[in-house]
């Protein structure tokens, strides 16, 4: 076995066994040491060509495991959080290895429902006899399973059709648990390697926390709703809008909201086929999007195809608002910065602002080495379409900058970032000579935007 290979396993065993005595939650716990135990066994007879030799014996055809592999199955063994944090890898092409994303990719739909009867149960615990009486017609089979709800169909009592989201039952006490050995496990991460440090894989977790545990009270959820389709409203985006919620029927665990009919956004040839201008409200979105984060700092943080549709009555819907970005106004003015500097090819102040929002590793950063690889990586964006950037490929490239030069990743680029990931791929098959960076119905509105809210905020720097 390498020597390196032998290295991970000692650390691994050794995270293992600091688990069992740091860790305030030993059932929990234990599953996770002996699913841990099992993979790790996996892997071990797999390096060693035990396995190999096991499968020739009994001849067998023989395949070997890759890690990717090995890490999906894990985290199906472990249950909803981990599958949860395997769709985050499976849906962020460029921020993480291909293969990664391409294996977790299948946790997307093997999410099992739980049983008609439990929804039943936690509508009656949360909602009492009173208000659940006002649902009925709800449909027994789920329109959508996820990892920590689901969701299904329904009317209220006067035949508005609406659709009911009911969270799975112990959810929040197993994400507890799991959180805090994700986070003691990313710890060690952060300990045995140079690049995994500048990655901060205790602040991706930490923010994953955060990130579940508004997702786990639906409450927020529709809060989120609400504050969205109030700023549609104060921007003018009459056709832009969220489900409304049904908040005198929302609990912590239910959240029951208008039922939106339409077409995702990735049912490319349902578009085409109802005649839908695709390009005009994917450049309608991208600038409610837009202005979403420099008016108001809130955006929706989670736009895969699934939350994002074209309305039957023409209008676009932003669905899931369980995951929103918010920015403060230092942080709004930092992501104004990094979008002038960025369209207007100004490297060095991006470079700058980068720095600011992520912070440098250390004292001897070459500015002027820094620069022209930004340079070399973001200037392709300016000068070909949409549709012609590749951001699988793009995402490591700023990755790889950052770590030569000891620049950590700020979170806000991430989230913005993934965001433009999922815009990407509409692109590609809706408005493949779209740039979003130089396209004057989009450019000339942002940065009027900027200079609008620039100006409102009087205790920023200048812009430059």
């Amino acid at each position: 076995m390498p020597a390196d290979m032998l290295w991970y396993v000692l650390a691994a065993l050794g995270a293992l066994f600091l688990l069992s005595i740091a860790l305030p939650v030993p059932r929990r716990m234990w599953v996770f040491t002996l699913t841990a135990w099992k993979y790790i066994g996996l892997w071990l007879l797999d390096v060693t060509r035990l396995r190999w030799i096991a499968y020739k014996v009994a001849g067998k055809p023989y395949r070997r495991l890759e890690r990717p592999v090995l890490l999906r199955r894990f985290c199906e063994d472990m249950g909803p959080t981990f599958i949860k944090f395997g769709q985050i890898i499976a849906s962020s092409a460029g921020l993480f290895p291909d293969r990664y994303v391409k294996e977790f990719s299948k946790v997307l739909d093997r999410v099992r429902p739980f049983p008609f009867e439990q929804v039943k149960q936690i509508l009656a615990e949360d909602l009492g006899p009173e208000r659940a009486a006002r649902i009925v017609n709800i449909e027994p089979k789920q329109l959508a399973s996820a990892s920590i709800a689901q969701v299904h169909t329904a009317e209220l009592a006067d035949g508005t059709k609406i659709v009911v989201k009911v969270q799975r039952p112990g959810i929040q006490e197993r994400c507890a648990a799991d959180m805090k050995i994700m986070r003691f496990m990313a710890m060690i991460v952060a300990k045995l390697r140079r690049d995994a440090e500048l990655a901060n894989p205790v602040g991706v977790i930490d923010d994953f926390t955060a990130t579940l545990q508004e997702e786990l009270d639906f409450r927020k959820e529709a809060a989120n709703l609400d504050r969205f389709n109030e700023i549609m409203r104060e921007l003018g985006h009459k056709n832009i809008r969220a489900p409304v919620p049904h908040n005198d029927l929302t609990t912590q665990r239910v959240l029951v909201m208008e039922r939106f009919s339409g077409v995702r956004v990735d049912q490319y040839d349902l578009i085409r086929e109802r005649g839908i201008n695709g390009e005009e409200k994917l450049v309608a979105g991208l600038r409610a999007w837009f202005q979403c984060v420099v008016f108001y700092g809130f955006f929706h943080g989670d736009v895969h195809a699934g939350n994002l549709m074209m309305l039957d009555d023409g209008d676009i819907g932003f669905l899931d608002f369980g995951i929103v970005g918010r920015f403060d106004d230092q942080q709004r003015f930092l992501v104004t910065d990094y979008m002038i500097a960025f369209s207007s090819g100004n490297y060095k102040k991006l470079a700058e602002v980068m720095i600011d929002m992520g912070g440098a590793g250390g004292a001897k950063l070459d500015m002027e080495a820094f620069v022209k690889d930004l340079g070399e990586t973001y200037s392709p964006l300016l000068k070909l379409s949409f549709g012609e950037v590749n951001y699988a490929d793009f995402l490591p490239g700023i990755q790889r900058v950052a770590t030569r030069h000891r620049v950590k990743m700020p979170k806000e680029f991430i989230l913005i970032t993934k965001q433009l990931l999922y815009f990407d791929r509409y692109a590609k098959a809706l408005a493949p000579k779209l740039n979003v960076f130089t396209d004057p119905r989009l450019i000339f509105s942002l940065m009027a935007d900027i200079q609008k809210v620039r100006a409102s905020m009087p205790q920023a720097p200048k812009a430059s």
